[in-house]
């Protein structure tokens, strides 16, 4: 019933073939090294958030950085620290020497160098060879991007004035406010105050634009007001030959005299549209914005294409671009210095309304206008 003849016992299964020991140290050392990388990465793609530490090694050792994996020539022409430095210098030699071989409206074709190089990178089998090395890698590298973002929460719980529920807020406890139950502290800079409900939203869509507005909208402030009263100051202190110093009055002084010539800490042509008319200056600001915007439109992974991975977030995006000295190495740091930014954000857009406004009423410069208020203090009470 077994179905199993008894004249045809069946045929014994055969032993299998012992593996062949590797002849040579160099071909252990091999097999080794290729069961260890397997290891690391099985773990990396079952686990992206689990702390992997296969064969005594973690992630950050075992795994390149963002920094390893990215492009060097995409981190050159992506980095803003690049434009402000080198990228100045070369630019005003090359306008120069194109405006002395009479081509005119050179720098407008300069501006749009940055994203045209971006681009053409990316069109090409090298800029997809680096796209694809960081597809390949993505798995550790995202590991490697929740383990910093594990060690960062961690370091907002140890700072409770400005993280979680019992941060400082805009008020006393004593007035007995009812802080909105959607900011809860997990925000940096968050102290209880939307009064009017604006960023209440079921699905928190509203609170992150804000948050994403509030940041961009408080960095240009930052940077409007260094560049409102700088000039002003170093015409007024420092005896430098601006054109025109005082930052609301530039529009109409170029426009009323379109040879004005707008030059860097007043050296004699050293600019690079300074020289030019309203209309070109405006298309050169438009073009050189207009990369950048579109990338943080795209996302984090914007610059993928040209071989450039950045560890962070849209507001935060870090790598070698825009965190240069590593500052977001340490968490402590780094979440001392998201709320710290978002202070003197809201302090800069409060002063940059106070410079618009100073400007209607007096008509004169920031500078000019805490110079006099310092005097008449002065003549007051000394």
């Amino acid at each position: 019933g077994s179905g199993l003849s008894k004249t045809h016992p069946p045929e014994p299964t055969p032993e299998p073939e012992p593996t062949p020991e590797p002849d040579t140290e160099t071909e252990k050392e091999t097999e080794t090294k290729t069961e260890t990388e397997e290891t690391v990465v099985a773990a990396a793609v079952v686990s992206p958030i689990a702390d992997v530490q296969p064969a005594g090694a973690s992630i950050a050792t075992s795994t390149s950085s963002s920094t390893d994996v990215n492009s060097a020539l995409g981190d050159l022409i992506s980095s803003p620290l690049f434009y402000v430095t080198f990228g100045v210098g070369a630019a005003v030699a090359l306008v120069r020497a194109l405006e002395q071989s009479g081509v005119e409206n050179a720098e407008f074709g300069l501006s749009a160098l940055p994203i045209v190089l971006l681009t053409a990178i990316s069109k090409t089998e090298f800029g997809a060879g680096l796209a694809k090395s960081i597809e390949d890698r993505r798995p550790a590298l995202e590991a490697e991007r929740a383990r910093v973002e594990r060690e960062r929460a961690a370091a907002r719980a140890t700072m409770p004035a400005h993280y979680g529920p019992n941060r400082r807020k805009f008020l006393p406890e004593s007035f007995g406010y009812e802080y909105p139950e959607h900011l809860d502290g997990t925000l940096c800079g968050d102290v209880g105050f939307d009064p009017l409900g604006l960023a209440k939203d079921g699905d928190g869509g509203a609170l992150d634009r804000y948050r994403e507005l509030e940041l961009l909208h408080g960095r240009w402030a930052m940077l409007g007001v260094v560049g409102a009263s700088t000039p002003e100051a170093l015409a007024k202190f420092g005896g430098f030959q601006l054109g025109e110093p005082v930052w609301w009055k530039v529009g109409a002084a170029k426009l009323n005299s379109p040879d004005l010539a707008l030059d860097y800490l007043g050296l004699g042509g050293f600019h690079i549209a300074g020289s030019s008319g309203l209309a070109v200056i405006a298309a050169c600001q438009l073009v050189l914005m207009g990369g950048p915007e579109y990338a943080r439109f795209v996302g984090i992974d914007s610059l993928v294409p040209v071989g450039v991975y950045l560890p962070g977030d849209r507001d935060y995006p870090g790598g070698a671009p825009f965190d240069p000295f590593g500052v977001s190495a340490d968490a402590i740091v780094f979440e001392r210095q998201k709320v710290a930014e978002m202070k003197h954000g809201r302090l800069a857009m409060v002063a940059m309304l106070g410079c618009f406004a100073q400007a209607w009423a007096t008509g004169v410069g920031p500078v000019e206008n805490a110079t006099e208020t310092w005097e008449t203090l002065a003549r007051a009470f000394l």
